[in-house]
């Protein structure tokens, strides 16, 4: 049996997958353990490694009925690009309906009329559409790959890094880094952007597997995401310009976590999925963050 005592918690290993299923105990030692092997009377901790974090409510289609047909309009309440992908399925006695399915950028609070439908008059016409999208805009490049430690104090360790078998497997979070640290260490931005997306409320493990996040876009399309934050710690709010150095939030230990550490990984869009890239920090994490860099000392 492969057992970590607390302290290693971050460490885990388990069969690579998209999901991951953890046992916690505590033994007569009162020393709390954590195992991929099945123990009678352990908490089961199951681990996926994907953000919940849907925007349908942001990003919609409105219909716009009028005496030629029908116009379907896409809106992008985000503060960031947002690529769409809108396909007319089932159509009957209409004319104005694309062979392929329609790709566009739409801008940060943008609206476009991207079509419209008329009717042939040879029948009752009819048909259904379906939206694709993904935050950020495909032709985003990468245009920094060496970032300063988006937080204050340590010295710290990395805990898991690219690629590792615990949980940064699949697509969004292959080339994250997890960092353990106290709950309470104050997170700052990596990079200057603007905030997209937060989540503050959530405690515990809750039904999120991020925890509290934020979510950045950086001036190049890219974007920075901070997981797993203190409960209400988050101090920033969507749509807000931050600098590199400003404020986000405090570590924590909420969502898939087994215990406090900050998750941070970089992300774009790559064919309408938001996929994480490949990044490095410009100094060992084991040393006190360079203060000179896009922060105060």
């Amino acid at each position: 049996m492969r057992t970590l005592m607390l302290g290693l918690a971050l460490l885990i290993t388990s069969p690579c997958g998209l999901a991951s299923t953890i046992y916690k105990y505590v033994d007569s030692n009162g020393v709390v353990t954590y195992t991929d092997q099945e123990v009678a009377g352990a908490e089961v901790l199951v681990f996926r490694d994907e953000m919940v974090e849907t925007f349908d409510k942001e990003v919609y289609v409105s219909t716009r009925k009028h005496e030629g047909g029908e116009t379907l309009v896409v809106h992008n309440e985000l503060f960031a690009p947002v690529e769409i992908e809108l396909s007319i399925v089932d159509a009957q006695h209409l004319t104005g309906v694309p062979e392929r399915p329609i790709r566009w950028v739409l801008q940060p609070k943008q609206q476009m009329r991207l079509l419209t439908l008329a009717p042939t008059g040879e029948g009752t016409p009819s048909y259904s559409y379906r939206l694709r999208h993904a935050v950020g805009d495909p032709r985003a490049r990468h245009a920094v790959t060496e970032y300063p430690l988006p937080w204050r104090g340590g010295p710290f360790r990395v805990t898991q890094g690219p690629g590792g078998r615990y949980s940064h497997t699949g697509p969004k979070g292959r080339y994250a880094i997890d960092i353990a640290m106290p709950e309470g260490t104050p997170i700052v931005a990596a990079r200057p952007g603007v905030v997209v997306r937060t989540e503050n409320s959530q405690t515990g493990r809750g039904t999120n597997p991020s925890g509290n996040f934020v979510r950045i876009l950086h001036d190049d399309g890219t974007m920075g995401v901070y997981l797993h934050l203190q409960h209400r710690s988050v101090v920033v709010s969507e749509g807000q310009r931050v600098n590199a150095g400003s404020p986000l939030a405090r570590s924590g230990n909420t969502g898939n976590s087994t215990g406090p550490h900050l998750h941070f990984v970089v992300q774009k869009n790559v064919g309408l999925e938001t996929v994480s890239i490949p990044f490095a920090f410009s100094q060992p994490v084991e040393r006190l963050p360079n203060f000179a860099v896009g922060g105060d000392p």
